[in-house]
């Protein structure tokens, strides 16, 4: 597979690559995780959903295989630029902390390197993860009906309703969750593609590749789900719900209890492996071509 050097250019390319790849990959799954994490969920009822496969079901019985993709225009408009400025991130992120081109950082390091992508990308996504869930909970018993017809409709709703800032609503819940998670994010594709690598080999090969990326997804979803149900809680309540991240947590908690944290796990770690199989396997094939 791809050399293990880190070149900014070249890992800025191959992200975009492999986010594309991601989500071609993982959006029906994450269509289902928005919907749970967002349902209302009133004490002595029955909730919308009860569970990942009940919501599969109702949205496709109800909307049609189509609706699983709603939103997708969204993250595919901003996929490339984030993941092109996540990898940029983690590659700079590396180089500033090696000694010589041929060190091989600790995993301490990766994680160092990790979270500075995570701060990096965003600015990028919350802007298009405020578009995508925004749409992907249309439809749904608590959001009943359909407001927007696409991503650019929506942009032009959000800002006349709220201004350019409800944009960047979700912006304190999005750091908590890519700050952490881009850490564990590298550091578990590279802890297994280190064991997975055969001795004086420089890489895992194809297989390796694919299990070292879905395992990476995984690593990085079991430290960020709870901060991305309250993202997701945030950027989809109507303006004035909640004061800020602290009040949608309480809230939360005080009407839903601590599991209502995990909401959407099963979707997530279904799509997770997956998805960031894809989203690795197609940044080392773009950073091969590179190579070439």
């Amino acid at each position: 597979m791809a050399s293990s050097k880190p070149s900014v250019w070249k890992d800025t390319i191959s992200g975009g690559f492999g986010g594309m790849c991601l989500v071609a990959a993982g959006h029906p799954l994450d269509t289902i995780k928005v919907r749970l994490q967002t349902m209302k969920v009133i004490p002595g009822q029955k909730p919308p959903f009860s569970g990942a496969m009940d919501c599969a079901m109702q949205s496709v019985r109800k909307e049609g295989a189509l609706a699983l993709y709603r939103g997708m225009a969204a993250p595919l408009m901003g996929v490339t630029p984030m993941y092109m400025v996540c990898f940029a991130g983690y590659s700079l992120g590396k180089k500033l902390q090696m000694s010589s081109p041929d060190e091989q950082l600790s995993l301490f390091k990766i994680w160092n390197a990790g979270c500075l992508s995570g701060v990096f990308t965003t600015a990028i996504m919350v802007p298009g993860e405020r578009i995508k869930c925004t749409l992907q909970v249309q439809g749904t018993p608590d959001y009943k009906g359909t407001k927007y017809n696409g991503p650019i409709e929506c942009i032009k709703g959000v800002v006349k309703t709220e201004g350019v800032r409800g944009l960047y609503r979700g912006t304190a819940a999005t750091l908590l969750r890519d700050i952490p998670g881009s850490g564990a994010y590298f550091v578990g594709y590279e802890l297994f593609k280190r064991i997975l690598t055969p001795e004086g080999s420089s890489g895992p090969g194809p297989m390796g590749t694919l299990f070292a990326g879905g395992m990476a997804g995984v690593c990085n979803w079991s430290v960020s789900i709870p901060a991305d149900v309250l993202k997701s809680r945030l950027q989809t309540s109507p303006p004035g719900t909640y004061t800020g991240l602290l009040h949608c947590y309480q809230d939360l908690v005080k009407t839903e209890g601590y599991r209502a944290l995990y909401k959407g796990v099963g979707p997530v770690m279904l799509r997770a492996f997956p998805a960031n199989a894809a989203c690795f396997f197609g940044v080392e094939m773009a950073r091969s071509f590179l190579n070439w």
